[in-house]
């Protein structure tokens, strides 16, 4: 009998049973999406700003793939939680979410990083999109495209208050107000909003850091100021993250932008953990076993040479590595190993007779693969071949044998950011409460295999 290591999940159908029983046929590891933890972190944020009748709107932030949660499901649950906005990065997510049917009459969508040169421009201001002007010719680039197609483009000036990225600079600022207020005059240009990006919001722990966000909210107001002198005054400002949408209420402004507090995790461990700021993570990513072995005290383990088995042991592999997106810098490696150091791997949680237990990476992650080491028999143990493991979920840490995101990013040496982001589309994703969050007609428009 194989043994669990995650949740009984609770299928809303027989179909739903029929997925994931597919999914897992079609591959040996599985990202498990809660919608409904998507749809509360969302309502949370919601309330943090003052309620949906507070006159500052959220904007969920779906980029990158929902963080790697999945675009669609995620832009849905968002919406169902109370955004009113969706924050894409990529011009071509944007045009995906109308394209697969969310409308302008259901939200804004905003979308801020292009090659000004080469950029569909025509398509976005024809569907509806906002977009963020940062640069001279990206000013030109729009005004071109609008006056193409004949119609107002809508637009958020980028402004550098201090992140060093995107956004006109002090500097720069009167020639960006040179061209962008006899193009709102004309009414090539609507420009709808002021933004730009905090660099250091999320390490409340650092003085220094602290008076840095002081100084960008302070540079902002006087980004605004030029603005209205101008005659171009924003109607919509937004400049508050996840970190400042929950620690900054002063900067809350008409609109807030929380990435990560969407996913369910807390921007930097310095903030506490997800349970503080009452958030779940929605995310569980879980693998079934590969082979599962005994070997002799003193056997190396994987590439290098790095993890030698101290003792007489069993080893199970996990059958997820680096092209799946499991860092290589979460490897683990011993002091018997050949370079003589000790690195705690990614943590596992596994079900052993004896109740659930936390084991590590041990040696170096592969392509497709890594290995742990059982510190024990596995026939003592209870473990075998296809037994489901956790990497990660919503649970309480490793020191409980509940690892998290956060716990892989330690091991890593990353952010829980680049856990979920860099996991490949090869993983199948599958989503749990779909049809208690969504309305019938946005359920209709996911792809049901994925449905639990």
């Amino acid at each position: 009998m194989t043994l669990n290591a995650v949740s009984n999940w609770q299928f809303s159908s027989p179909d739903g049973k029929a997925n994931y029983e597919a999914a897992r046929r079609r591959y040996p590891a599985q990202a498990i999406v809660d919608m409904a933890a998507l749809r509360d972190n969302m309502r949370h944020l919601v309330d943090v700003v003052g309620g949906p009748n507070s006159g500052t709107a959220v904007m969920g932030v779906v980029k990158a793939d929902a963080y790697g949660h999945g675009l669609l499901p995620t832009a849905l649950a968002a919406l169902a939680g109370g955004a009113t906005w969706l924050g894409t990065a990529q011009s071509h997510e944007a045009l995906l979410l109308r394209k697969l049917g969310i409308g302008p009459d259901r939200c804004h969508i905003l979308t801020w990083v292009y090659n000004g040169l080469e950029v569909p421009f025509d398509e976005l201001i024809d569907n509806d999109i906002d977009v963020s002007v940062g640069s001279l010719p990206g000013i030109d680039a729009v005004a071109a495209a609008a006056r193409r197609l004949g119609k107002t483009a809508r637009v958020h000036v980028k402004v550098d208050s201090g992140f060093g990225r995107n956004g006109f600079t002090e500097e720069s600022f009167d020639a960006a107000l040179a061209k962008l207020v006899p193009l709102a005059k004309e009414g090539v240009l609507d420009i709808v909003g002021q933004w730009s990006h905090l660099a250091v919001a999320d390490s409340p722990d650092v003085p220094e850091f602290v008076a840095s966000t002081d100084r960008q909210i302070e540079n902002f107001k006087a980004f605004t100021a030029c603005m209205e002198a101008a005659g171009i005054a924003p109607r919509i400002r937004h400049l508050a993250n996840t970190a400042a949408t929950l620690d900054r209420p002063e900067i809350h402004f008409e609109l807030t932008r929380p990435g990560i507090g969407l996913y369910g995790y807390e921007p930097d461990p310095a903030m506490g953990t997800p349970r503080d700021w009452h958030l779940k993570p929605a995310m569980t990513l879980q693998a079934q076993l590969g082979t599962v072995k005994h070997i002799d005290k003193g056997h190396g383990i994987s590439y290098g040479r790095t993890y030698l088995t101290p003792d007489d042991t069993s080893t199970a592999i996990v059958p997820l590595g680096y092209a799946d997106g499991i860092h290589r810098s979460a490897s683990g490696f011993d002091m018997q190993g050949a370079k003589h150091i000790e690195k705690l791997g990614g943590p596992v949680r596994v079900m052993t007779a004896e109740g659930p237990k936390l084991y590590r990476v041990s040696g170096r992650v592969c392509m497709d693969q890594f290995m742990i080491d059982l510190h024990g028999s596995c026939d003592s143990l209870g473990v075998h071949e296809g037994d489901t493991v956790e990497l990660f979920g919503p649970g309480r840490g490793e020191q409980y044998a509940e690892p998290t995101a956060d716990d892989w990013a330690r091991a890593a040496d990353t952010i829980s950011y680049e856990i979920f982001t860099c996991l490949r589309n090869r993983i199948p994703r599958l989503y749990l409460n779909a049809a208690d969050v969504l309305a019938p007609d946005d359920l209709a428009k996911l792809d049901p295999t994925t449905l639990l």
